[in-house]
């Protein structure tokens, strides 16, 4: 495949759009969180999820 560069105006390249308005709702979001993933990745190096707290409480009988 030949590599191919277009130079456009700011604003004035349809392609995207027309990507994106070609997708279902579900892919849109299924594509948004793979962009999400790569950002992530590439700022904190590993896959970002929610933290685990465990608390310990002792009881005394009485």
């Amino acid at each position: 495949m030949e590599k191919r560069i277009k130079i456009v105006k700011k604003g004035h390249d349809d392609g995207n759009l027309l990507y994106w308005i070609t997708l279902s709702a579900s892919e849109r979001m299924s594509e948004l969180e793979k962009i999400r993933e790569l950002i992530n990745q590439r700022i904190y190096g590993t896959q970002q999820g929610f933290q685990r707290v465990c608390s310990i409480v002792k009881r005394t009988l009485g």
